[in-house]
């Protein structure tokens, strides 16, 4: 068993990290990165690499395209074949590509609000229309839900070039269901309209929750959708900068690996072996470990907040280590992101960053140790019984 207790010290960096952004004395609970070493076979590979002492220029190769593909038809029975698989610096950079090429001033970027910020970033990155499609929130107790408005959902995405899913959904921590996945595609299609699937957090499941991705559904959906993922969130390893586009439609890899090279994004060398080592199967054992702790983190965030924090509300993560917390039933004036900043030297994300529906939210990174997870909600705890 991994012992995810022991967190080693990150204020001994000299970049700003997590832990370096904010002044000393602020407990981070904010960007999507984890606190917990990377699992031991990727520090292994990344050793090797180092002591060899050669630090050249290194190209995806076709042994990385294959690993790739085993992985997806190993988790899936999804049959991927290598040549489908495109290295990209990350899913933002995957998504701003297929961005570029895909959509217009006419057709842009559909959104289901709130999510992750980057997706809000879009539109002036590329000079394109936002098409945002509203959850439905509703609310049982102090737990949040959030459901897909059909009609809603239509009547917008087919304004768009691309449909961008977010599956995990980040902040909701929302996995959709098949037959979700299936509507969204049939209407997707229907209209013409590509998908692109950022499933980075597809390996982060709680509860031994199981994923589907959307190109996996049918054959006629995988010709319609580019799928995102990345070792970065999973193997905790962000800051190498390494991802794929699965995108088995040749028509659209060839363009989209065009756009690729006019920008001449590559991976660095080191991302590359990391990501080998991380899909390779021989850290599966600390995953499940992981998902073990991660899901006793979210029982405890859920249940600290139905006990200590009554007019709070909270999401239940069906994956990811990522809270949604609803403040707008509490005393707080304003921004709760800058409240706990400032009262219990707790820093969160902002919610307005996921859209407007996240006014007066915050999102919670449990990616931690149980000890500062609970010191970071006894601070706001603290902080709002102060008011």
């Amino acid at each position: 068993m991994t012992n995810f207790d022991k967190l080693p010290d990150r204020r001994k960096n000299i970049m700003f990290t997590k832990w370096t952004y904010y002044p000393k004395g602020v407990l981070p609970m904010w960007v999507a990165d984890m606190d917990f070493p990377a699992p031991k076979p990727v520090l292994d590979s990344l050793h090797k690499v180092i002591d060899h002492g050669v630090l050249g220029y290194e190209l995806p190769h076709n042994v990385l395209k294959e690993t790739v593909a085993a992985r997806m038809d190993h988790l899936y029975g999804w049959k991927v074949k290598p040549e489908s698989v495109v290295a990209v610096t990350g899913i933002v950079t995957g998504f701003s590509v297929a961005a570029r090429v895909f959509c217009s001033v006419k057709r842009g970027v559909a959104i289901q609000t709130p999510v992750y910020n980057e997706f809000h970033e879009v539109k002036k990155n590329v000079g394109i229309p936002q098409i945002d499609i509203p959850f439905v929130k509703s609310v049982n107790g102090n737990i949040l839900s959030y459901e897909i408005d059909w009609d809603v959902f239509e009547k917008q995405v087919k304004k768009a070039g691309i449909f961008l899913l977010c599956n995990p959904h980040n902040p909701l921590g929302t996995i959709f269901t098949r037959k979700q996945l299936a509507r969204m595609a049939e209407i997707c299609i229907k209209h013409k309209v590509l998908i692109v699937s950022d499933e980075i957090h597809s390996e982060l499941l709680l509860d031994g929750n199981t994923f589907t991705p959307m190109a996996k559904i049918s054959r006629e959906i995988e010709k319609h959708t580019i799928t995102l993922i990345a070792p970065s969130k999973t193997f905790n390893v962000p800051g190498l900068f390494c991802g794929f586009a699965i995108i088995p439609n040749k028509e659209l890899r060839d363009r989209f690996e065009a756009e690729v090279n006019r920008q001449r994004i590559h991976v660095s060398s080191m991302g590359l072996h990391a990501a080998n080592a991380a899909f390779s199967g021989k850290c599966d054992g600390w995953l499940r470990d992981l998902n073990r702790y991660l899901t006793d983190n979210r029982d405890f965030i859920v249940g600290y907040v139905s006990e200590h924090m009554p007019s709070v509300r909270t999401t239940i993560p069906d994956a990811t280590y990522l809270a949604w917390l609803d403040f707008t039933q509490t005393e707080i004036v304003g921004s709760p992101y800058e409240f706990f900043l400032k009262n219990a030297k707790v820093a969160a994300s902002e919610g307005k960053i996921f859209g407007k529906a996240g006014e007066g939210h915050i999102r919670l990174n449990f990616g931690t140790s149980r000890a500062l997870l609970k010191e970071g909600l006894d601070r706001m705890n603290k902080a709002l019984n102060s008011i």
